[in-house]
């Protein structure tokens, strides 16, 4: 147990804490999409710190708690979190949710992320999308779909979300204080990439809607975009 607050792990004394045998979020049950999603969103970053401490409308104080002091605090001061610990988070998923399968079956890391932002603790939507001038949609998190790209053999995340926003035809319609990606999908039989390199940092210039950019070609304001 970690009663006090501990901030995200930066730099050296992220590699220190969390590189070796024994760190990490212990798997148990099919828990890898639950565990992943907790390393990254709280590991390493503040962002959604309001997640542990805010108390919003329909917060259930019971899973924020949990998630802080079993879960996020144990992660940033020591590296380690129990597999007993998730369960008892994934306990009261099932308690709160509509599924009665959270503790035991492998779930889609957005439908987690749903039911624990939006039903269980009331966050409102982190991104608002739009495709091809349709009416805006709200989410949480954003899942790259895309096909098989021949010339991406070893993509990069900036390219990933490039190529998936724009073969949906999609655009970000503001910019987002949180933008949750999941890769594209992959399962044992099949990977569509063996391995994806981590963008340290997202140029979501190209993906605002109606942001103002430079023409490529004499350098003042674009009034056209050629996909």
């Amino acid at each position: 147990q970690a009663p006090d607050s501990f901030p995200p792990l930066r730099n050296e004394a992220a590699v220190h804490v969390l590189r070796g045998r024994m760190k990490g979020i212990q798997g148990h049950c099919n828990s890898c999409y639950m565990d992943a999603a907790l390393f990254s969103l709280f590991s390493c970053t503040s962002v959604l710190d309001s997640m542990l401490f805010k108390p919003f409308p329909l917060c259930d104080r019971n899973v924020q708690s949990i998630l802080r002091d079993e879960i996020v605090n144990p992660l940033r001061k020591t590296g380690f979190v129990r597999a007993r610990s998730v369960m008892h988070l994934r306990e009261q998923l099932t308690d709160k949710g509509q599924c009665s399968s959270f503790t035991n079956a492998e779930k889609d890391p957005e439908e987690f992320l749903n039911l624990i932002m939006h039903q269980i603790l009331g966050i409102e939507p982190l991104l608002k999308l739009q495709s091809g001038g349709q009416k805006e949609q709200d989410c949480y998190c954003y899942q790259i779909f895309m096909d098989k790209q021949e010339d991406l053999v070893v993509p990069d995340v900036q390219q990933l979300v490039e190529h998936s926003f724009l073969s949906s035809d999609l655009k970000l319609v503001e910019i987002p204080s949180c933008f949750i990606i999941q890769m594209p999908r992959f399962g044992k039989e099949y990977k569509m990439f063996s391995k994806i390199i981590p963008s340290l940092e997202l140029d979501i210039t190209d993906l605002l809607l109606d942001s103002p950019r430079e023409c490529c070609v004499c350098g003042d304001v674009a009034t056209l975009e050629c996909s």
